[in-house]
């Protein structure tokens, strides 16, 4: 007796009219290819090795470095073994990348809201700034702060001085600092606590400033008060080490930032900047004219509508691509290489001249470069959970 294909268990062309089983066939035929590349290349340079005596292996970084940085975060000597060197070189780019992300975040921010300022001068500028930054290329402006900005300081015996308190030379440039550093960390930690504790007054006395459609000298009193605590404990409680001129050239004290490092953060930090500043800019055209509108009927200063109702709608469209651009800073602070700044780039391409290791080193360039990024895109994440529209 004959049967119907429809009772059958198994219908091959219903199968293939499936989506949902050509989306699976999709991924396993990508993940067999991958395997198969992965296989290939990985056999490939597994028999290169063995023609060349090597085995593939990480024994090299306990050996002895045998170069010197000349700039360390960490205590380091050229006999210390490999992995202390890239952990200098590492340390150095955090620095680096901690110091532009802090930076760009201020000058992009301020350079995006200035590009709505009534200021004609102020307007015009940040416009040009962000033409004339953004399609110049970074390398190129990495030379030309160290060439031509901080390389035509005057040198050691004629150098600049501010106020005695800061100085500037070929050499680079030479600022106060706590004189240890626990103290350092004790001073930026009460920076960050005096921030958090002034950003919470400002916003509760904002709110009762509009409440009570008060003025805005209690409001600034209050900071005023705050700031002049944290300065108090910075200034009196803290002790630091100034830089002092010496005769004849030179200086003593204070924290020498060299050349090559003022050289590559201003450059990190002004294109990056620039890229920062449409993305602010972008973010406040997008809250929608009503609201504008709607606060200035409320009777609200230019700056209050900007700061408590137009800034806080922008933030969710801002912080998105600010992740990518903080990433991009990131992975071009390797371009300091260029100008003979020891980060973690730097020291690989040493080590990997040194060793012969180009697979094993170019392996942890990779991860550290993929796990900074990756610490990056998770704090932008739990930022931008905490600024998006929370329905009822």
């Amino acid at each position: 007796m004959a049967h119907d294909s429809s009772d059958r268990g198994f219908d091959l062309k219903a199968m293939l009219r499936d989506e949902r089983f050509w989306k699976i066939a999709f991924q396993v035929i990508t993940l067999v290819v991958v395997i198969l590349l992965l296989s290939f290349f990985l056999g490939n340079l597994n028999r290169n090795m063995i023609q060349q005596g090597k085995t593939f292996g990480f024994g090299f970084l306990r050996n002895p470095a045998g170069f010197s940085i000349g700039e360390s975060a960490i205590k380091y000597r050229p006999n210390d073994p490999y992995w202390r060197a890239l952990g200098v070189g590492l340390g150095n780019t955090l620095t680096l990348v901690t110091a532009g992300i802090a930076l760009t975040t201020l000058v992009g921010v301020a350079a995006g809201i200035a590009s709505f300022s009534k200021n004609w001068l102020l307007y015009k500028i940040s416009r040009a700034y962000v033409g004339l930054v953004r399609n110049i290329p970074l390398l190129l402006q990495l030379f030309f702060w160290y060439f031509a900005i901080y390389g035509t300081l005057p040198k050691p015996e004629n150098q600049i001085h501010f106020f005695d308190l800061a100085y500037f030379n070929n050499r680079g440039v030479y600022i106060p600092w706590p004189g240890t550093a626990v103290l350092a960390l004790l001073g930026i930690a009460a920076l960050g606590v005096g921030a958090i504790a002034a950003y919470y007054l400002w916003r509760w006395r904002t709110n009762i400033r509009i409440d009570r459609g008060t003025g805005g000298l209690p409001q600034t009193l209050a900071l005023a008060s705050l700031g002049l605590g944290l300065l108090l404990f910075l200034t009196l409680g803290m002790k630091w080490t100034i830089p002092h001129g010496v005769e004849g050239g030179g200086v003593t004290g204070g924290l020498r930032l060299s050349r090559e490092y003022v050289a590559a953060l201003s450059a990190l930090v002004f294109y990056t900047s620039a890229f920062v500043a449409e993305i602010v800019r972008a973010g406040i055209q997008s809250v929608t004219k009503g609201q504008w509108e709607a606060a200035r009927s409320l009777g609200l200063q230019p700056g209050l509508v900007m700061r408590l109702v137009v800034f806080p709608q922008a933030m969710r469209v801002i912080i998105p691509p600010m992740n990518s651009e903080y990433m991009n800073l990131t992975k071009n602070s390797s371009l300091a290489f260029a100008i003979a700044f020891p980060e973690i780039y730097s020291v690989a391409t040493t080590t990997y001249n040194q060793t012969g290791r180009p697979v094993e080193v170019f392996l942890i360039l990779m991860a550290t470069y993929l796990i900074l990024c990756l610490i990056i895109t998770l704090v932008m994440n739990q930022l931008n959970r905490a600024v998006q529209f929370k329905e009822r």
